[in-house]
Parts: C-alpha cells; structure tokens; sequence
C-alpha cells in the first residue's frame, strides 16, 4: 500500500516538472506576442492615457484589434465565445499579454473583469450571464468588485465587512462604503460583497447607473494600467432584487475565494510579462551602454544584477506553472495560490528594481517603459492580499501540521 502511494506521489512530480509547451501553445504563444508587439506597443504613447488609466475610447480601441485577432477574453470558456483556455494555457498567454501595460486591457484579461467573468460563469444564472456577463466577455462593458473598506471595515480581514444588505421584501438593502475599487468609474456594473443580518455575507450584482449608488472620488495611485483606476464608492439604501443575488446567500466568503485563488496567479501571469519587458530593455541598454572602457554588462556589478534578473523570472515562471497545474488538476490551491503570489511578486519586484538600476537616469525617467512599470508593479505585492497575509496564512497550516 504504501509502496503504491509511493510511485502515485513519484508520477505526480514526473507530471508536475513536465513544462515543455505542446505545438498548439506555442502557435498561441507565438501569436499573442505578434498581436502585443505590432498592434499593442505602438500604442504605449497614446495621448489618451490618463493618471486614472486608459481612457473608455483607448480601452475600445485596444479591444477592437484584439477581437479582429481573435484573441479577445481568451480565457472564457468556448461556449461563451472565449478560448477556453486551462491555467497552463492562460501562464503562457497573459505572460505575453503582460509585456504590455495595455496588452491586458486589449484581451480583455485585466483585473477585475478577468477574476468577475472567471467567477461569473461558475455561479451566474442564465438570466444573469445574458445580461451582465455576455456583455463583459464581449468587451462591451467593464465591472467592478466592491470587497474592500475603509477603516474599521473589510481590508486583508474580509471578516471585517461592514457593508449590510437588509432584506426588504423580495429585495434587499444595501448600505455602506467601499475603497481602492479597480474600475469603478465607467463600470457598468459591481459585484457587492455584503453582510447579512445574520453576520454571513452575500455577493450581489448591481448596475452602477442606478439611485442608491455614488462614486464619492477617484484615488490618486502609484500605478497607471486599469481602466477606471480606483475609486471609493457609497452604497446608500442601494435596493437589489433577491433575483440579483449572485450564487446562494450567505455564500459570500467562500465564493471570494473560489474567485481569489486564480486571481492572485494570473496577476503573477500578467506581472511576469512586464518584469520582462524590464528586463530586456535593461540588458539591451547594458549590452551597448559604455562605461570605463567597457560595455555596462561586462561590469560584474551590473551583469549579475541581469544574472539575477533571469533566475528570479525562471523560478516565478517556474511557480505559476505548479500552481497553475494544481488548479487544472481540480484541486484547490489555495496555498499554492498564496505561496505564488508572495514569491512571484517580490521576485518580479526585485526584477523591476534592478532594471531600473541598470538603466541609471533612464530608468526613473519616461524615456523608457520601465519606469512606468516601476510604479505599476509596486502594488502588486499588496493586491488580493499583502506578502504579509498569506505567509501568516501558510504559517498556520504549518503549526497545524
């Protein structure tokens, strides 16, 4: 018996370590970075990018080209029009889409949007997916996810929520006010995360056009890549139908979680692509850039930063392809989930800096990228949830045993 369990751990491993790309990846793989070269770099001067992110008529811009290409929402499933892309499809595709700022916003694979269509089509209703979720797949709308709270509500701690939702009837009533809302501003509808009487909490879907909703101001941010920025968004007797409830009540945590969990790995995706671009610009400029008689690379001091570079994006890769196997085994991952996005996003961090240090003057100036990247990748070791968070959280498990 436990000679078996032996050999099945043994053939799992084999599995897990296989990370060659079939014929029909790397046709992806090859055609998704074509698209982001020739139809998405271009447009990185577009005067229609704001301080609160691409503009509503850039972001239909980029869209437009992504569906002529054919690669728009790739990851929804066929019958809803998208690729039906597993986890190891999606590491390779947003990684190539990432090395864009705009590529994500052109496929249609950015956050929210990305992590709400993933949980959408699991928990939806008929009813509901034709009316918000086709719509969203199709790029013809954005949405939001309100979770997040200022003080003393929900932040890292989701058991913290203060929003409330009161039934009334068939109906129920929502109060209360959320912060650092991606999208918010020209969303054209929220998923609500809302306390019940009952102290469980409930996702609600709601149109942003209707009376009971207010965007109070748009957050000035470090980074510029998401279409509507971040906003604070009030919640004031917001009345939403029983029929609007999305999946079952008092189910709110557990779905935030079954949303969470690849949202955390394709965020790692999505950064990998831009910790690379960084990288390359910088090895690029170490390879021509002369100083003391030599080439920068040829200075110890700068080619193993670049050294450094490379083994810090070959282990994050490394990472999301494990836990993107777990997730396309059906298991849950949810530690995996936390354990990847920790390392990827301070490794790919330490990427980012160090091209920025190669780079001297240019890389804290606009005359490449990088440092655009720079100011967007700084978040991304606090979205869905802080480095912090899930080592505490992979720390428990541990004292469990």
């Amino acid at each position: 018996m436990a000679a078996t369990a032996k050999s099945e751990n043994e053939a799992r491993r084999g599995k897990m370590m296989d990370f060659s790309l079939t014929p029909v990846q790397r046709e992806l793989q090859a055609r998704t970075r074509q698209f982001i070269a020739e139809q998405v770099m271009p447009m990185e001067r577009d005067p229609r990018q704001t301080a609160h992110g691409p503009t509503e008529d850039l972001r239909t811009d980029l869209v437009d080209k992504a569906r002529a290409a054919g690669l728009l929402t790739p990851h929804a499933s066929t019958q809803a029009g998208g690729l039906g892309l597993s986890h190891r499809d999606k590491a390779i595709v947003f990684e190539e889409a990432g090395y864009s700022p705009l590529g994500p916003v052109a496929m249609n694979i950015h956050a929210p949007d990305e992590g709400n269509i993933h949980l959408m089509e699991l928990v939806a209703t008929p009813e509901q997916k034709a009316r918000w979720l086709h719509p969203l797949i199709l790029g013809h709308t954005r949405s939001c996810f309100c979770m997040t709270e200022p003080a003393p509500g929900a932040g890292a701690d989701p058991s913290m929520l203060q929003t409330t939702a009161v039934r009334d009837g068939d109906h129920f009533v929502i109060t209360g006010r959320k912060w650092f809302i991606t999208g918010a501003t020209g969303a054209t509808f929220a998923i609500i995360m809302a306390r019940m009487e009952d102290g469980t909490a409930t996702m609600f879907l709601a149109d942003m056009n209707q009376a009971g909703v207010e965007i109070e101001r748009q957050m000035e941010a470090l980074d510029t890549c998401f279409t509507g920025g971040h906003a604070v968004v009030r919640f004031d007797g917001l009345r939403v139908p029983e029929s609007d409830v999305l999946g079952k009540l008092g189910e709110g945590f557990r779905y935030a979680q079954l949303r969470l969990a690849p949202a955390r790995l394709t965020h790692c995706m999505r950064w990998l692509g831009a910790a690379r671009r960084a990288h390359d610009i910088a090895a690029s400029y170490a390879r021509q850039r002369l100083a003391f008689g030599r080439t920068l690379v040829e200075h110890e001091g700068v080619g193993f930063m670049l050294a450094d570079n490379e083994m810090d994006m070959h282990t994050a890769r490394l990472t999301i392809w494990h836990c993107a196997w777990v997730l396309d085994q059906g298991e849950k991952g949810r530690d995996e989930s936390s354990l990847a996005k920790v390392y990827c996003s301070e490794a790919l961090w330490r990427v980012v800096d160090r091209s920025v240090q190669v780079l001297g003057g240019s890389g804290v100036t606009d005359e490449t990228i990088v440092a655009r990247i720079f100011r967007d990748m700084r978040a991304f070791r606090i979205y869905d949830g802080p480095s912090e968070v899930h080592r505490w959280s992979m720390a428990k498990r541990i004292a469990r045993g």
